[in-house]
């Protein structure tokens, strides 16, 4: 990975490592059941221990974007991310906090109301059309992913063919979309491929396989995310509570082929490996 900056809360943070995200979902219903918290001690011991384990970032979401999950409104959302900023923040005032959301409103409040620091969007603007403007207007970094449909249907919409591949499509979206943002002013972009979301099994190995392609071609930060999700357990023939060790292979794999930060369920066994794939690449001469 390359070192980048982040514009956070009004310093900038330079990052010259893998950065870890770790997962922190307050909904019931996300589809790996370690990572579904509800009441406020159980948040801050997740939080907490995330920290211990180095986590650089704390990712918060209300709104379960699985397939098939349940809707939930605005309102509701709200309320369950502004639960999970206080219990973080009543532990730590210092550690960024991004939110996981696709509506712009909820991305408002979290930062505005909450003391939220990065937004997440998992519909890369998609599913929201103020989402863009309203990060401009918040100036605060923006992960941008790639995905198609909403979370009941996305599973309808592989078929890439059309646009050459399931790399081209990834890599022509999502440039378009930082040129749109970076022309609005938005300066700290992420770039997610969308791991999971509107592909096949083997459609996310070819996006692993091309993440330095992806990488190279996009400039930004990419981030990574996929923490025991289906490409592993299908592809391994095993279930979610069972991924934790094919989940490290893929971030290694990630790690080597360009990922600057890391989305997990599990932050010490992230944080291992991104620091034991730093450490063989201070050997690397190029």
């Amino acid at each position: 990975m390359k070192s980048f900056s982040l514009g956070i809360n009004g310093k900038i943070t330079r990052y010259e490592r893998p950065v870890v995200m770790g997962i922190l979902n307050i909904t019931p219903d996300s589809f790996y059941s370690g990572s579904r918290c509800w009441d406020t001690s159980r948040l801050q011991e997740t939080a907490r221990k995330m920290i211990a384990e180095g986590a650089d970032i704390i990712d918060i979401g209300g709104y379960s974007t699985r397939p098939g999950a349940c809707d939930v409104d605005t309102d509701e959302e709200i309320r369950r991310v502004a639960t999970g900023i206080k219990a973080v923040r009543d532990i730590s005032q210092e550690i960024p906090v991004s939110v996981d959301t696709f509506r712009a409103d909820v991305a408002n409040a979290a930062i505005l109301d909450h003391g939220a620091d990065i937004i997440n969007d998992i519909s890369g603007g998609d599913l929201d059309k103020n989402m863009f403007d309203t990060v401009a207007r918040l100036k605060v970094p923006y992960i941008v992913m790639h995905t198609r449909g909403t979370a009941a249907d996305m599973q309808s919409y592989t078929d890439y063919s059309a646009q050459g591949g399931v790399t081209v499509e990834v890599i022509s979206r999502l440039a378009e979309k930082i040129d749109c943002l970076s022309q609005k002013g938005v300066t700290d972009i992420i770039a997610d491929p969308g791991f999971g979301f509107a592909k096949t099994v083997s459609q996310n190995f070819e996006l692993l396989a091309n993440l330095q392609l992806i990488n190279d071609t996009l400039l930004r930060p990419i981030l990574v995310g996929v923490s025991r999700k289906s490409m592993i357990y299908k592809t391994l023939g095993i279930t979610p509570d069972e991924s934790l060790n094919g989940t490290t292979a893929i971030n290694t794999m990630a790690l080597e082929r360009g990922a600057a930060i890391l989305r997990v369920h599990d932050v010490a066994e992230a944080r291992q490996a991104a620091d034991l794939w730093l450490e063989t690449n201070r050997y690397n001469k190029d």
